[in-house]
């Protein structure tokens, strides 16, 4: 009964409004369209008078005028009861039923005091074992709105609700103000009453749609029916989300202070009546430690201009330094979690992450990642020396995507930068970068015996310096091939190769391969095959990966499985999409020379840190010349290893830092052994079809089939001057 009689107010009071609105725009449209008749028919009398006038011209005494009484204008009447006709039918007929439509499926107000509260967010590695809880179990002890102090109710109030007490649910200049806001571009400005985030919060899909907004407007009012302000203001603050593990006013003062909501002073109620907005952002605990100072300030200015304190409190409790407990949550893996927390957002939103129950499955291996955190910790501290302070690496297995390992850096929890996520952010990528420049080559009409001048040379174009590009040794080393200058990093040898192939070739190569922040071809120079252009660790993974999966793409995608709430599943990963970006011969060749530890000897040596005896494992190098980044990547058809090490501020390391001796390799050589050891065979690459092994320079050369008799027509030991002659690189 009270339901139906909620309801039938709820309909009235709105066709009453409607009513009032369709009346005065009625009436409104037909002084405009009448005032147009009246001036012309005034018109009409005032020259029927002058004319009366000139025919009784000799007569003293006029007649007065007789009044005209007007006659309604055809179109004037149709439209008037047309008008009344539509209005009735809308009001009495067509309004109701369109209403009572909406308002069916709408969830009864009487479940914000019943309703299950919103669920938490988990996240698994890939044998169940918990890795974070986003706001977990939503910890919550109900208190009455007596045993919230007043300075708290005031500060929600002014931060989120001014005219809490004044307005019927919904607030129409806060929604007047936040759509300006929106679309002057300022940030955080709600046009929503606490009643209606109390009903998003609880009763409403996240959704942004106009539906859902009037969706909230009629429960708002409606709850304001059934509930008053005080009990509404209580259920907001035992039941919205403060942060991490806490929902409600008491849970979250025992969490960031340690004692019950009713001993915080002003600065600290402050604090926490900011928090509810952006949980996430304003936390002291997250990735933005400092930014819920200039939110508490926010608050104190805007208890201040409302009369809630005065100037002297406002001081007082800005200059208060508060003291936060240290955060008691489960956090393993924290890179890894944050990076899967932030994939959720981008796919689902913010407010199904925070608050939607979602269980993510995820492809980590912890005790894999655990080791690897500590192997990257160990040997960073051991390089101190070498003036770098951070590591990272990252583990794939390239045939399915599965990430198994994330270490953004040395140490999470270090003040300065530890949360910096290095395997997201963008380096320069030194000859690793090199693999996209000789695959495309090889595509071009290059071979593996492609002979190249390692020697002095020098590039210039109007509008730009010259550019004469320097062996990582300080050496030139002749005559060599493409076999010999890949697996040993020359950089002549690369940068001669690329002005051959050219630069755009080598870019929409990289872009197919997985890089993407690369632009346009014509923004870059001949040093991007060197690693002048930056990228991103989790790219390069996928870079690599095409040559691990025989020269198809296969995209980094670490969610095994995840379902929401009531245990609907939104994604799983069942089958892999691969998209063929290399021949297989190409891919190939290409695993081979980076396989080659005779090949690299020259500058690395039989016995570097790149050789792991007793398997064939494909890896390459690179570090930026000013030795700002300094990495390894290596891979078999199973599992990838990529290493970085350097400063986060970019800072450069000890000039003596060599590659493939010293910083990352070391660190991929621990990595790689440790996950090999319960390998029971040498993974390697069967020779494809349409390959051709032949004699060439004194050794066996692999060769795309039709390519055999290019730049290897003998078996000698050293190149003839004709050879080098008709080599396609020959600066």
């Amino acid at each position: 009964m009270n339901l139906f009689r909620d309801l039938l107010f709820l309909i009235i009071k709105t066709l009453i409004a409607i009513g009032d609105g369709v009346i005065f725009i009625f009436n409104f449209l037909i002084i405009l369209i009448r005032k147009p008749f009246d001036l012309i028919q005034n018109r009409i009398n005032l020259i029927k008078k002058r004319r009366k006038r000139k025919v009784k011209k000799s007569k003293v005494v006029f007649e007065r005028p007789k009044k005209n009484k007007k006659s309604p204008h055809p179109f004037l009447t149709k439209a008037k009861y047309f008008s009344f006709g539509f209005l009735f039918s809308a009001i009495f007929i067509f309004i109701p039923i369109l209403f009572l439509i909406f308002i069916q499926d709408l969830p009864h107000p009487q479940e914000l005091a019943t309703q299950e509260i919103a669920q938490t967010t988990k996240i698994y590695d890939r044998h169940g074992v918990l890795l974070y809880e986003i706001y977990a179990n939503q910890n919550r002890t109900v208190v009455p709105l007596s045993g919230i102090p007043d300075n708290l109710k005031k500060a929600t109030i002014a931060i989120e609700d001014k005219n809490f007490y004044s307005t019927p649910g919904f607030d129409l200049e806060g929604i007047g103000r936040s759509i300006i806001a929106d679309i002057s571009g300022k940030s955080l400005q709600g046009g929503s009453t606490i009643t209606q985030q109390l009903i998003k919060a609880r009763l409403l899909t996240p959704e942004i749609s106009i539906s859902r907004k009037i969706k909230e407007l009629v429960l708002a009012v409606w709850t304001e029916r059934i509930y008053t302000k005080n009990q509404i203001l209580e259920m907001y603050l035992n039941q919205v989300p403060y942060g991490g593990t806490s929902w409600g006013a008491e849970t979250a003062s025992e969490t960031y202070f340690g004692r019950s909501v009713k001993n915080l002073d002003l600065a600290e109620c402050a604090f926490l009546a900011g928090l509810p907005q952006a949980p996430t952002i304003y936390s002291p605990y997250g990735q933005f430690p400092n930014l819920w100072k200039q939110r508490q300030t926010e608050v104190l200015s805007n208890m201040k201009s409302l009369g809630f304190i005065t100037d002297k409190q406002r001081d007082q409790a800005e200059k208060e330094k508060l003291s936060f407990n240290p955060p008691q949550e489960i956090l393993h893996a924290p890179y890894f979690v944050m990076y899967i927390r932030d994939l959720l957002v981008q796919r689902y939103g913010l407010a199904m992450v925070e608050r939607g129950g979602l269980s993510v499955t995820t492809s980590l291996d912890l005790k894999t990642q655990d080791e690897t955190q500590q192997t990257v910790k160990d040997e960073v501290d051991k390089d101190a020396g070498l003036n770098l302070t951070n590591g990272a690496a990252l583990i794939t297995n390239p045939g399915n995507g599965d990430i198994l390992a994330m270490v953004g850096g040395r140490d999470y929890n270090d003040p300065n930068g530890g949360n910096f996520n290095v395997t997201t952010a963008l380096r320069q990528p030194g000859s690793t970068i090199k693999v996209i420049t000789y695959s495309a080559a090889l595509m071009n009409g290059f071979t593996a015996a492609t002979l190249i001048n390692d020697s002095p040379v020098s590039f210039s174009s109007p509008g730009s310096p010259v550019y004469s590009p320097v062996n990582y040794d300080g050496k030139y080393h002749g005559i060599i091939t493409l076999r010999q200058a890949l697996a040993n990093s020359i950089n002549v040898a690369a940068v001669k190769t690329l002005n051959k192939i050219g630069i755009p070739t080598m870019v929409n190569l990289a872009k197919k391969m997985g890089i993407t922040t690369w632009g346009d071809p014509s923004d870059y120079g001949l040093s991007i095959t060197l690693g002048a252009a930056e990228v991103k660790m989790t790219d390069m993974a996928t870079v690599y990966g095409v040559f691990a999966n025989k020269g198809e793409r296969v995209d980094l995608n670490p969610i095994l499985k995840l379902t929401d709430a009531r245990g609907d599943i939104l994604e799983e990963k069942n089958q892999v999409k691969k998209e063929r970006i290399l021949p297989d011969t190409v891919a190939f060749i290409m695993n081979d020379i980076l396989a080659d530890n005779k090949a690299r000897s020259m500058e690395f040596g039989t016995n570097s840190p790149l050789n792991i005896p007793g398997y064939k494992i494909s890896v390459k190098t690179g570090t930026t010349d000013n030795k700002r980044d300094n990495w390894t990547i290596g891979y078999t058809p199973s599992l990838l290893v990529a290493v970085w090490v350097g400063n986060n501020n970019n800072s450069p390391m000890n000039p003596v830092l060599a590659s493939g001796i010293t910083g990352a390799a070391p660190i991929w050589n621990r990595i790689m052994q440790s996950l090999l050891k319960n390998s029971l065979e040498n993974e390697g690459y069967p020779v494809p079809s349409g390959i051709v092994e032949k004699p060439c320079f004194g050794g066996l050369e692999y060769f795309i089939e039709g390519t055999e008799n290019q730049g290897c027509r003998f078996s000698t030991a050293t190149p003839s001057a004709t050879t080098i002659l008709s080599s396609p690189v020959n600066q």
